[in-house]
């Protein structure tokens, strides 16, 4: 199809992945208004950016994986902040990253983060920790600005990359920014839930949806060209795709007025009375604090927009932060959420390509776990280059192509 004359590209979903492979299509040197019509159709009612997207870390780093896409990710999201404003736009910068371990203080009830919706699936490490409290700052490897988790808590820290290995963006701001870049250039947002791929002689011919203006109204998007990427709803279009949901809460912390938080990402090991907790903490610009726990295997509902939030699981997230930082104690708690993440069953992905077993002109690009921000500017570009017709001249990427897991 890459002779076609008249293009119409079909993204099924708003998310940081959908919205920035619409980006690249919209950039690449063959495009054009005249001869390539490009959709993002997202389920959502309030936009992009409802799901993961627009609640996860934002972490970018150079240690990330798989190394196939990771390496073609990395130097863009470094071109991206320079030719977007991306300090400004959307909050990127290189931070430290380290693993902390250490001890938490008693602030009562702790919990274990299990609430309604489904066992926790633990990200945890069994560790033995030492008492090291008289050991010295510089013993523990703990950076002279990292100030706002206790000295005296600290068992150890090592860093986790050199100071250009890891940076970080907001994760909803970056993506929004994705879509109205993309839009600048002619790519159009239609708000519907996808139905189906419609094929003829197995070859894509239209997206199906419903329309959200109207829920009984169905409607069908002509395209030669359909990139699902609907993270943890793509089954729903393909079934055959070896996706699971796992369900991730999160917090978002703002520290009192006259305390500034350094800029670090912890991943953290803390030992409690009664427990073993391993909670991420990310700094971010704005002075704004990200806390997120480990997942569990709540039920997927139909839509983003239905996703339910469990209170005792964010109340154990705040919990275990604050007890290894007077700063986060002392901060006010603004937001609650949870998201669902696209994890291949089957391991490896994400699941990036064109499925030609399935039909012609029909990319997956799904299945990026906790990475999908990381890694989102190389899949954009890659399934760009596939869909106009240039061959990639990244790594090879056969490992995640979707004929090993289709």
């Amino acid at each position: 199809m890459d002779q076609v004359e008249q293009r119409n590209i079909v993204i099924i979903g708003g998310g940081i992945i959908g919205c920035s492979i619409a980006y690249y299509l919209s950039r690449h040197p063959s495009y054009s208004t005249s001869t390539t019509n490009i959709i993002v159709l997202e389920a959502s009612a309030n936009g992009v950016a409802q799901g993961a997207s627009g609640k996860a870390g934002g972490l970018v780093a150079k240690w990330a994986y798989p190394r196939e896409i990771v390496d073609i990710s990395f130097p863009e999201h470094i071109k991206l902040a320079e030719e977007h404003n991306g300090a400004e736009r959307w909050g990127w910068r290189f931070v430290g990253c380290g693993s902390w371990e250490g001890k938490g203080e008693a602030l009562g009830e702790s919990g274990s983060g299990v609430g309604k919706g489904g066992n926790r699936k633990s990200l945890e490490k069994t560790l033995g920790f030492e008492d090291t409290a008289l050991a010295s700052r510089a013993d523990k490897g703990l950076p002279d600005d990292l100030t706002w988790v206790k000295d005296e808590l600290t068992t150890s820290y090592s860093p986790m990359s050199g100071p250009d290995g890891t940076a970080q963006v907001h994760p909803y701001l970056f993506t929004t920014s994705m879509l109205d870049l993309a839009k600048e250039k002619g790519v159009q947002l239609v708000k519907g839930t996808a139905i189906s791929v419609e094929r003829v002689d197995r070859h894509v011919t239209g997206v199906t949806y419903h329309d959200l203006s109207n829920p009984n109204r169905i409607e069908t998007l002509p395209a030669t060209h359909v990139v699902l990427s609907a993270g943890a709803w793509s089954p729903s279009i393909i079934p055959s795709l070896p996706i699971a949901a796992t369900r991730a809460h999160s917090v978002t912390i703002h520290p009192k007025a006259n305390v500034t938080i350094s800029p670090y990402v912890l991943f953290t090991e803390i030992l409690l009375s009664h427990s073993h907790v391993s909670p991420e903490i990310y700094a971010r610009p704005d002075n704004e604090v990200y806390a997120c726990g480990p997942g569990d295997d709540s039920i997927l509902p139909a839509n983003v927009d239905d996703v339910e939030v469990d209170l005792a699981a964010c109340q154990s997230i705040t919990n275990h932060i604050a007890s290894i930082s007077q700063e986060l104690r002392e901060g006010t708690v603004d937001k609650r959420q949870a998201c669902f993440l696209p994890v291949v069953r089957t391991g490896g992905g994400p699941i990036i390509g064109e499925a030609d077993n399935i039909a012609k002109g029909l990319y997956i690009a799904t299945g990026h776990t906790c990475w999908g921000i990381c890694n989102a500017p190389g899949t954009g570009k890659v399934i760009a280059e596939l869909i106009m017709g240039r061959k990639t001249r990244s790594r090879n990427l056969t490992k995640l192509a979707p004929s090993r897991f289709l």
